[in-house]
This record gives structure tokens, C-alpha cells and sequence, in this order.
């Protein structure tokens, strides 16, 4: 596997629709930064938010999972994530990753350093859709993350040969999920 560069994610997104809506450079006045990088794109964040809390104090299920624990569906600018919860949101970016590629989805260090945690993810071969992402806040106080900012880089890696299989060749349970999505089996 071979890590793509800049030049070859402008040609996707151009030509492929890769990325939508798309910015060909790094935007970072005064915002955490969103568009092209060397060897990724950082994608932004919608202003929908699933913030989890516990208030019913009960056990969470990925097998069968409760959507009343998240008790609040928000939109805003802003989003504040309360101590030690987490909350769930999508990208504003639409993917379309190729065939031959694997994306990576790692959080930004912006983030990172206010122990504000994006959580890594892969995005398949052939997959689609708004990524839904889970922003954990592993500190004791109440975090602000922010709508239409970087939350996050995709890093894009050439698979070769070929996979025989891809994530919609399978109709993954993910496959051209928009808005947040909620873990499903």
C-alpha cells in the first residue's frame, strides 16, 4: 500500500467526485483547519450533534443500541460535549472512495491536545456517504467543538493489487448513510 498524495486527491475529487463539497487547499483563518493537505484531506463537521448522556444510568449495546441514550439531538454552531461523554456527528463532506483505495480517518491534533478524541475509523473500498463520527471528551470538564471547522484528516492509501471484495459489492450496512447513523447489526 502506498500513501496518495495531494495532486492525486485534487484529481479524484475533480474528476471522480471523491469529496463533496470540496476545497482544493488548506482553509485555516482563524478556524481549525479544513481542505487538502500533503498526504490527506481534513474533513469538517456538520452542525448536527446525538450528545450522549447517562441520566437513565443504563448500559450501552452496540448489538442493540438505545437511541434514547443519546437524549439530546442538537444544531448549532457549537457543540459542547459534557465531562468524560461523548457525541456523535457527521461530516459536511459527502465520500466516494474508489475501488482500489482505504481511507483512514484519524483526529486532528488541534482536538487531541484538549483531550478531545476523534475516533479513528476506516472508510472502505466503494464506500459512500457522510462519515459519522464519535468525539469523545476524556476530560473532567465540559468541551467545545465547532461546526463547519476541521474535526478530523482522511488519509488515502492505494490498495494493489486490487481488493476482490468491496465494502459495496457487499451493501455494507453503512453503505450511502447520510446525516448521523447510529450503530446497526
Amino acid at each position: 500500500m502506498s500513501i496518495k498524495p495531494d495532486s492525486w486527491i485534487r484529481t479524484m475529487a475533480r474528476e471522480k467526485r471523491m469529496i463533496e463539497p470540496f476545497q482544493d487547499c488548506q482553509v485555516s483563518d482563524d478556524i481549525i483547519s479544513y481542505g487538502v493537505s500533503s498526504y490527506g484531506y481534513d474533513i469538517r463537521i456538520a452542525d448536527e450533534f446525538k450528545i450522549f448522556t447517562n441520566v437513565r444510568s443504563t448500559v450501552v449495546d452496540p448489538k442493540s443500541f438505545d437511541e434514547n441514550l443519546m437524549v439530546v439531538d442538537y444544531q448549532g454552531a457549537v457543540c459542547i460535549i459534557p465531562p468524560n461523554s461523548f457525541v456523535l456527528a457527521r461530516s459536511l463532506e459527502y465520500l466516494r472512495i474508489p475501488r482500489d483505495v482505504l481511507a483512514v480517518c484519524v483526529g486532528k491534533s488541534t482536538y487531541a491536545r484538549c483531550g478531545i478524541i476523534t475516533n479513528v475509523t476506516p472508510l472502505e473500498p466503494e464506500w459512500e456517504g457522510h462519515v459519522t463520527l464519535e468525539i469523545s471528551n476524556t476530560t473532567p470538564l465540559p468541551a467545545k467543538i465547532y461546526a463547519n471547522e476541521g474535526i478530523a484528516q482522511l488519509l488515502f492509501f492505494a490498495g494493489d493489487p486490487m481488493c476482490e471484495t468491496s465494502y459495496g459489492d457487499r451493501d455494507g450496512k453503512y453503505q450511502a448513510q447520510t446525516g448521523i447513523t447510529v450503530p446497526r447489526i
